[in-house]
């Protein structure tokens, strides 16, 4: 299966083959900063799955984890559509409102829960963090 992610403007497209390793929900400060909302809802991918097309950007930074973040977004619209960090360096993560598909699977777990907002509920989940997603021993899923 291929799934095309694309930015706003349609300029930049993250081009996925196969199935997403996780979709999940992001409270943490810095995702809420980046998508203007609640939650970032986010795709993980292994970076052998992924490939960029079009004019990229990028913007680096300390997540709350405190490893380097790299979000990749279009240097027209200013869409993220991918990012990428050490805490994980095989992996990328890919917005799922990228995909723009109505049938895309639902989150099943959600990360951060020490930022999430108050009236949030996500009780639907069955992973609930208050961090990130903890590192399995050997495969950093």
């Amino acid at each position: 299966m291929q799934r095309a992610a694309e930015c706003h403007c349609r300029q930049l497209k993250a081009i996925v083959t196969g199935e997403q390793i996780r979709v999940y929900l992001c409270h943490c400060k810095a995702c809420q900063r980046r998508t203007g909302s609640v939650a970032h809802w986010g795709t993980r991918w292994e970076k052998t799955q992924v490939r960029l097309e079009g004019a990229v950007k990028t913007y680096a930074r300390i997540a709350d984890s405190g490893f380097e973040i790299r979000c990749h977004f279009c240097p027209n619209c200013g869409s993220t559509v991918m990012a990428e960090g050490d805490r994980a360096p095989e992996f990328c993560v890919i917005p799922a409102g990228c995909f723009a598909d109505l049938d895309f699977p639902a989150p099943t777990g959600s990360i951060w829960e020490e930022s999430m907002r108050s009236w949030f509920v996500v009780s639907s989940l069955s992973e609930h963090h208050s961090q990130g997603f903890p590192l399995a021993p050997s495969s950093g899923r």
